[in-house]
């Protein structure tokens, strides 16, 4: 086990670094540019001159060779620093502590809802196969994954305001500071997220059921008198739980970056929405930070959740 962990943190390494190549020199590629995108405004107006241009390039170190600014970002990340954004003229660490943590939160929340929505309802599907349960089920899996994460939250926008008139409070609250409002808040942008997730949890549950459910072993267990409930839940549920795990861990790190939408339309004041008004900005610093700590909270669960695979099934050994 040791020697496993310790060949995934050496991959992880070069991932990451790769990973910051790669988000570095495709901000280069895109047209614009940032210093005279600050210098007119958001609307384009505005009279420059090219010495002005220069001089805010020099001041920001856009001057100087690509690979220089790279290796200089790279050196301040290691030391904890992920500079200063552009537009809000604030240490961008500083700004990512709280959204991170809205983000994280609500990806929580709609990972857990989904899953445990998901897992009874494929069970169910794969226990009443070809019923009319399972019709039902697959029919909810395929409009979750039909029905697109932002137009479900438009409607759940709508709706609660025309038939209920009432909407989420706007002004955020956290979760220590008052944990009911901080529920008012997110939970219907939790469960905008997690319908799509849940359809897709439970189609890979209900197959796994299915497979698990022909085992010489679950006839075995039947033919010994043991309650179906037993059997499903002690016997298949668990031996088909490994697919659900790596789905849910696909899904959280898929939530991370798809919850930008949804945080806007919402005006929750999490990550998705601090990048969207920074790419609004183009404030690359803050793109690239936000970018980078998606790409390293993504290998960090990948590596979890193969670890975790030991803890649900003994019979898997690490060479």
């Amino acid at each position: 086990m040791k020697e496993y962990i310790a060949r995934r943190f050496v991959l992880f390494i070069p991932t990451l670094l790769l990973t910051t190549l790669i988000v570095f020199v495709l901000f280069f590629l895109v047209p614009g540019d940032t210093a005279l995108f600050i210098l007119t405004g958001e609307e384009g107006a505005g009279a420059v001159t090219e010495a002005d241009i220069a001089k805010l390039r020099s001041e920001l170190g856009l001057d100087r060779p690509i690979h220089i600014q790279y290796f200089s970002w790279v050196w301040g990340i290691l030391q904890g620093d992920l500079g200063t954004s552009i537009w809000y003229k604030t240490p961008v660490i500083d700004e990512l502590k709280d959204k991170f943590a809205v983000t994280v939160q609500l990806a929580v929340m709609g990972l857990v809802l989904a899953f445990i929505m998901a897992v009874p309802l494929g069970v169910l599907s794969a226990v009443k196969q070809d019923t009319l349960p399972d019709y039902i089920c697959r029919i909810i899996s395929l409009i979750g994954i039909a029905l697109p994460t932002f137009w479900l939250a438009i409607l759940m926008i709508y709706g609660l305001a025309y038939f209920f008139n009432w909407l989420p409070p706007l002004g955020y609250a956290t979760l220590w500071e008052d944990p009911v409002l901080n529920l008012k808040q997110l939970i219907f942008p939790a469960l905008a997220i997690a319908f799509h997730d849940l359809a897709f949890t439970a189609r890979v549950t209900r197959s796994a059921m299915l497979e698990v459910l022909r085992e010489d072993y679950v006839r075995t267990a039947r033919s010994k008198g043991l309650h179906e409930v037993s059997v499903i839940g002690r016997h298949a549920l668990k031996n088909a739980i490994l697919p659900v795990v790596t789905v849910s861990g696909y899904q959280f790190a898929r939530l991370l970056g798809g919850v930008i939408i949804v945080e806007t339309i919402f005006v929750v004041p999490g990550l998705g929405r601090f990048l969207i008004e920074s790419i609004i900005h183009r404030d690359f610093v803050v793109i690239q930070a936000v970018i980078l700590l998606t790409a390293a909270v993504v290998l960090g669960l990948n590596l979890i959740i193969d670890l975790f695979y030991g803890v649900l099934d003994p019979r898997i050994r690490y060479q």
